[in-house]
């Protein structure tokens, strides 16, 4: 099994960020789940490879080649798949995943959880998609998505489908254990 992690290229305000990471890891590890994730060596992204190279799973990391360029790219995970652009990063990413998992992180971490989020309404994928609510940091997110479904903009069933969890074990284990909605038009 391998989980594609969305995370921030910062660290955060708070040591909580990189604790609950690397917590997050060494539950991975303890349930053979191995990584894929944006290839960088800087902010949680780095501290998430950092320990899964510590915990010995095994590590890919997609980037696009003009940030590898820029020497962000981590040089001591196992494999670096160098891309051409961010589509196709998410694109290598989602093919190599069996679910995916958002930490904290800003715009473009956003960007990349909503767009399998979509692709798995839509019936694309049947892969959970999880956010790791560490510190609370998606309350806000999470209440705007139940207003989303109040204002009729968003089916209950689409926010029924992510796992969300600030307890790594139950994060994983609700992945693992993930049975999809039925497909939006039918079979």
């Amino acid at each position: 099994m391998r989980a594609a992690v969305f995370c921030g290229s910062a660290r955060g305000s708070d040591a909580v960020y990189v604790e609950q990471t690397r917590r997050l890891v060494k539950v991975m590890a303890d349930r053979e789940v191995d990584l894929i994730y944006g290839g960088g060596r800087v902010g949680l992204m780095g501290s998430l490879a950092n320990e899964a190279i510590e915990v010995g799973l095994h590590i890919i990391g997609v980037m696009p080649k003009s940030l590898v360029t820029h020497e962000l790219a981590h040089t001591d995970i196992n494999e670096l798949k160098v891309v051409q652009d961010m589509h196709e990063r998410k694109s290598v990413m989602a093919e190599h995943a069996d679910f995916f998992i958002a930490l904290p992180g800003g715009a473009g971490t956003l960007e990349e959880i909503f767009e399998v989020w979509t692709w798995a309404q839509l019936g694309f994928h049947n892969k959970a998609c999880a956010f790791y609510n560490i510190n609370g940091y998606f309350d806000p997110l999470l209440a705007f998505f139940k207003k989303m479904v109040v204002e009729g903009f968003m089916q209950q069933s689409y926010l029924d489908m992510l796992v969300v969890s600030d307890s790594p074990e139950r994060l994983i284990e609700e992945a693992l254990s993930y049975i999809p909605p039925n497909p939006k038009w039918g079979s």
